[in-house]
């Protein structure tokens, strides 16, 4: 069982220190957003940047608010652990 969890911890080490390189936007993206804003116009490149914020942001919202009611829950049952063997004081 240890054996196969330190295999696990290693191959997620490996893969957060991979580095990849890749492209911000897509190719269609990229050329509509530089013809757009060498034309003038730049509406077009600010709702591509709000899009990308909202991707970004989501998910810290999603985590925030499970967090949140996860303490709210804990807090109302109130319920002590007791450890055995522990005395408090």
């Amino acid at each position: 069982m240890k054996r196969g969890l330190n295999r696990l911890y290693l191959i997620l080490m490996l893969l957060a220190v991979q580095t990849v390189t890749a492209m911000a936007q897509c190719a269609m993206c990229r050329g509509a957003m530089e013809s757009s804003v060498s034309a003038g116009d730049t509406t077009m490149a600010a709702n591509l940047n709000l899009g990308i914020l909202y991707m970004f942001i989501a998910p810290y919202i999603l985590f925030g608010t499970l967090a949140y009611f996860w303490y709210r829950n804990s807090k109302r049952n109130g319920k002590k652990v007791s450890i055995p063997g522990y005395t408090q004081g």
